[in-house]
C-alpha cells in the first residue's frame, strides 16, 4: 500500500458526525502526510494544524496497520511519536481497524 491508497481508505472509514471528531495528523516524514479531520469527515495529504501529530516512519506504520508491530512498543521504543493531545491518539485504534 502506498500513501495515496491508505488516503483512499482512510476517507472511506470517516464519515461526518461519525465516532472519530477530532483532528489528526500522521507525518510520514519523506513518505508524506495524512491528515484527517474526523468532525467534517475529511482525508487529505495537507500539513494542516491538528489535535494530535502522530511521526512514524512510513515502514513502520505499515507493520503497526498490518498487525506485524504492537503500536505501544513502537511508541516506547520512539518509532512512534505523538505531540499534542495523546488521548486522540489513543482513539485512533478503532478508526485505523477500518482502513488498514
Amino acid at each position: 500500500m502506498d500513501l495515496a491508497e491508505l488516503t483512499t481508505k482512510a476517507s472511506s472509514a470517516v464519515e461526518p458526525g461519525g465516532d472519530f471528531t477530532k483532528k489528526v495528523k500522521f507525518d510520514f516524514g519523506d513518505a508524506g502526510k495524512l491528515f484527517i479531520d474526523g468532525a467534517a469527515g475529511k482525508v487529505d495529504n495537507s500539513d494542516s494544524p491538528a489535535d494530535a501529530t502522530i511521526k512514524v516512519d512510513w515502514n513502520d506504520f505499515q507493520k503497526i496497520s498490518g498487525g506485524q508491530m504492537d503500536p505501544t512498543m513502537a511508541f516506547m521504543q520512539g518509532k512512534l511519536k505523538v505531540e499534542g493531545d495523546m488521548s486522540v491518539a489513543m482513539q485512533l485504534q478503532s478508526l485505523m481497524k477500518k482502513f488498514s
